[in-house]
């Protein structure tokens, strides 16, 4: 998607082990108009598949998630990276790793909002290793309901998060992948 390449070029800050830092218009800032744009295009690559739900993991996939959903007319469910009193003892959970905080967190869905009914869509800001997507995945596998893929806002082409799932069959689309990024801020695309 070029607009988000556009952004990620302009704004985008390369800084040490391969973090690439958009905290001006997707992560901590948030450009609604540019969600929107990435929103449809979800849409666009998933239009026939009967999406009736879109898992995403707390925090920064929440909003593209939520942008997304309004195409799909479809409800969004975030996976908790804690267990509060309001959830009940009733859900799925799963240990994340993340690549960022280099934290691990269980991450849990309330069996309320996920069953065997439901084709997901996962959708997430990052793919890097893939940890995160691997375990919401997973959370979807526990509750018998359908996969349908992953839309990922920007895929590191250079870690192999992406090649690891494409090659267990699961459709990622991605809007944009960086295959590089260099310690003088340049970033190349796939």
């Amino acid at each position: 998607m070029k607009l988000l390449e556009e952004r990620i070029v302009s704004e985008g800050k390369v800084l040490k082990g391969n973090v690439l830092k958009v905290n001006s218009f997707l992560n901590h800032q948030i450009d609604v108009e540019l969600l929107n744009e990435m929103g449809k295009e979800f849409a666009r690559l998933y239009k026939d598949e009967s999406i009736n739900k879109i898992l995403t993991i707390e925090a920064s996939g929440i909003g593209i998630a939520c942008i997304a959903a309004q195409y799909f007319d479809c409800p969004v469910v975030f996976a908790k990276k804690s267990k509060t009193t309001n959830i009940g003892s009733d859900f799925y959970c799963v240990d994340i790793e993340s690549y960022t905080h280099n934290t691990t967190n269980k991450v849990i869905v309330s069996k309320e909002f996920l069953n065997e009914n439901d084709r997901v869509l996962v959708i997430d800001d990052f793919l890097a290793n893939g940890c995160a997507l691997r375990g919401l995945c997973k959370l979807i596998k526990d509750a018998g309901a359908t996969l349908v893929g992953c839309g990922i806002a920007i895929e590191k082409g250079f870690q192999p998060g992406g090649k690891e799932l494409r090659a267990q069959g699961i459709r990622v689309e991605s809007l944009a992948i960086v295959e590089s990024m260099n310690d003088d801020g340049t970033i190349v695309f796939g």
